[in-house]
């Protein structure tokens, strides 16, 4: 890949160690942050702030962005001084942000017909992984766009798979944020049976982690269940509206979903009672009636 600078929007848990990763390969960074208190930390030689996600793109190769949901993106990208107005043609953006598949399909036609392309590459792994540079990376989008920026997302993240066209990675995300979801309030129901059969959780969880019941979720949040440590690493906010994405794509294709449904409900008593900045593992509080 031969670039000059790739510009980065998104400075928040995700965003801020994926900018640390960025440097470290030696990438020329330039940076916008909505909050100018997100940009302190960087002081780099090879950094550039900007005022604008114009400005930005008008300095840069290539444009990451990762902000929370689809309205940021789309302000990002086609709102004044937006993405749109400053990016040269042949200009990529690489949105891996988790949005509504249809909103991505939209910005990315209003991207060509600008001859930019566009990525969508929303990514799994948590802060850790963003940290670690491990993320899982789901990209839709055109093939020799995925090709040119492969080398980019290793710096990333190590499991890297183009799905396929246009909004299929945020597809494949909302389908990753069904499975967490749903396994997180498995493994809470799991620990609830366990203590009210009187057998220790902690046991449980350390036999199930040899057996055919591991999983992540289970080596992961199943500790933080067990801490009653939720300190956030992905918010149970942000998932609560991951998972809508994935019912709103479900009713778009006329599908029922309950499990999904019912783990809906969970976040959103959880986002109610106003625990929606803690870590989505408290859906454990939820179902366990906490």
């Amino acid at each position: 890949m031969n670039v000059n600078r790739i510009g980065l929007i998104g400075l928040g848990i995700m965003g801020k160690p994926m900018a640390n990763n960025l440097l470290q390969a030696n990438h020329n960074l330039g940076l916008y942050a909505r909050n100018p208190k997100s940009l302190r930390s960087f002081s780099a030689n090879n950094i550039e702030i900007y005022n604008s996600p114009a400005e930005l793109a008008e300095h840069c190769d290539i444009t990451i962005t990762i902000v929370s949901d689809s309205p940021d993106v789309e302000n990002i990208i086609t709102g004044n001084d937006g993405i749109i107005y400053g990016a040269k043609p042949k200009h990529l953006v690489i949105d891996m942000s988790t949005i509504s598949p249809e909103v991505t399909r939209s910005l990315a036609h209003q991207l060509a017909a600008k001859d930019i392309d566009m990525l969508d590459a929303p990514v799994s792994g948590g802060e850790q992984g963003a940290i670690d540079g491990t993320l899982s990376i789901m990209v839709g989008g055109k093939a020799d766009a995925f090709n040119y920026a492969f080398s980019l997302l290793q710096v990333l993240g190590q499991n890297i798979i183009h799905i396929g066209d246009h909004g299929a990675g945020q597809v494949s995300k909302a389908c990753n944020q069904i499975l967490a979801a749903q396994t997180i309030a498995a493994v809470s129901e799991a620990f609830l049976l366990a203590k009210s059969s009187g057998v220790d959780p902690n046991k449980v969880r350390d036999a199930l982690l040899g057996g055919f019941a591991n999983s992540k979720v289970l080596e992961l949040h199943g500790k933080r269940i067990l801490d009653n440590n939720y300190k956030p690493g992905f918010k149970a906010e942000l998932h609560f509206k991951d998972i809508g994405i994935a019912l709103k794509s479900a009713q778009e294709n006329n599908i029922s979903i309950p499990g999904t449904e019912m783990v809906e409900k969970y976040l959103q008593k959880l986002v109610e009672q106003g625990n929606g900045e803690l870590d989505s593992a408290a859906i454990a509080k939820i179902v366990q009636g906490e």
